[in-house]
């Protein structure tokens, strides 16, 4: 019998899978359908672990003792089937690095905000005094970090790709921040499927453990009954009484023993969805043993997220704004309602399965025109035609900017919202995202 482990995928969390697999004693072998990146290529290769590139070896990949699958594949895919029909195992990288760690387990899931509640609440606890590592979604893999050394504790952002892939895998605090339709495409266009993905969060948890979700959102609401729940519930409400709720214009969370009071307007992200985030994060920080004080202090100095409503700069008395990581409808939906200027919005890309209706009244009241960035965008000049007063086609960021600049008077707010995915026209969000500041910036400039 092969006691060689396959990793399929050689991005971030597939090398970081093989370094931790050869660390603990294993045959690994990496294997891409695609291009390896040159840094990955390069690591893999000083550290002797054989792979391929541009194929995959099924002889070889089926004969393996277990595979651990890059959350980019999914489990339609033959490959992943024939895997399956053999009994051959295919994890994720987060539960086969589960399995060399004691840390505390804060797993963040959720459509939208997961990144900024991840970021948020490792940032509290990092100035706490904490030894607290981000991994998963954001940053550095959970594998990689366990090659260095098992921190006190983890912040880890996950997928629903990812947690498909958990078996075993225990979030001490599982957070779930809301569930939009997204990534339908993965998901047989079945909104139900998508929602049993995202609450595999509290799988696995017990009654030490703590899942901490929103009480406003109507998906969380219906759904949460449908599943065994171990862990204590810890809700958040701007609307209802929860452990972390809105009193006034005051901010109230309490755990334990503990009670934390902090003026609204001291929370350093501001909008309704950020207020949701920094509840989620601070009663996060205060179960994982953060004092009050130390929370308030991260509630109100973290600075936010790239590529998501960042401020991108200003040309000809225009605001532009980068919300690329808006790569669903209900993003570009907290986007469009927090804007307070007349808009000329920049949205498209690689459709999920988009329903645009949500859109709409936001769309009439606040958008100017529309620029549809993208290969195909059939179904955006279909769903919002006779909705905008202008609509476009721009087959190129730049195409993008200038024909922004040419709609757009001062006093308006150019908005990069895609509520799409990215690949047709950039590698992911983050080169949509940074193009769109680099272009804002040379046309400041002229």
């Amino acid at each position: 019998m092969s006691v060689e482990i396959v990793v399929l995928g050689a991005g971030e969390s597939g090398v970081g899978a093989a370094l931790l697999a050869q660390a603990k004693g294993f045959a690994v072998f990496v294997s891409d359908l695609g291009t390896i990146q040159p840094r990955f290529r390069d690591e893999l290769e000083a550290n002797h672990i054989p792979f391929e590139e541009g194929k995959h070896s099924h002889e070889r990949i089926l004969n393996a003792y277990e595979v651990i699958k890059s959350p980019g594949i999914p489990d339609k895919a033959p490959l992943i089937k024939a895997l399956k029909e053999k009994g051959i195992p295919v994890i994720s990288e987060i539960e086969f690095a589960g399995r060399y760690s004691k840390a505390f387990m804060i797993g963040i899931t959720g459509s939208n905000g997961k990144t900024t509640t991840t970021l948020w609440t490792h940032h509290i606890l990092s100035n706490a005094g904490k030894d607290a590592v981000l991994a998963g979604n954001v940053g550095t893999s959970l594998a990689r970090t366990l090659v260095q050394r098992d921190p006190e504790m983890v912040v880890l952002e996950l997928s629903s790709f990812q947690l498909d892939g958990m078996e075993k895998f225990r979030c001490n605090v599982g957070i779930l921040t809301n569930i939009t339709p997204d990534h339908l495409d993965r998901y047989d266009y079945v909104f139900q499927n998508y929602i049993n993905s995202k609450f595999r969060i509290v799988q696995n948890q017990i009654s030490d453990d703590a899942f901490i979700y929103s009480n406003d959102d109507p998906v969380i609401k219906e759904n949460i009954g449908k599943f065994a729940i171990n862990s204590e519930p810890c809700p958040f409400s701007i609307s209802h009484k929860g452990m972390a709720m809105v009193d006034g214009n005051q901010l109230v969370i309490k755990v334990g023993h503990v009670t934390l009071e902090m003026p609204l307007d001291q929370i350093s992200l501001k909008g309704k969805h950020n207020l949701y985030n920094a509840m989620a994060a601070g009663m996060a920080a205060l179960i994982a043993g953060a004092s009050a004080e130390s929370v308030i202090k991260g509630l109100s100095s973290f600075t936010g997220v790239e590529h998501r409503l960042e401020p991108a700069g200003f040309a000809n008395g225009v605001e532009y704004i980068n919300d690329s990581k808006a790569t669903n409808v209900n993003s570009a939906w907290f986007a469009l309602d927090s804007m307070t200027k007349p808009v000329v919005w920049i949205a498209g890309g690689t459709d999920k399965g988009n329903d645009y209706s949500e859109l709409y009244d936001l769309v009439i009241s606040k958008v100017k025109a529309l620029i549809c960035l993208g290969v195909d965008n059939s179904k955006l000049l279909q769903s919002f035609n006779g909705k905008v007063g202008i609509i476009k086609e721009a087959r190129s960021m730049d195409e993008a900017i200038q024909l922004a600049n040419k709609m757009s008077v001062s006093g308006d707010v150019v908005l990069l919202s895609p509520a799409c995915a990215s690949f047709d026209l950039f590698n992911n969000y983050e080169h949509r995202g940074k193009l769109f500041k680099e272009h804002v910036a040379k046309l400041a400039n002229q």
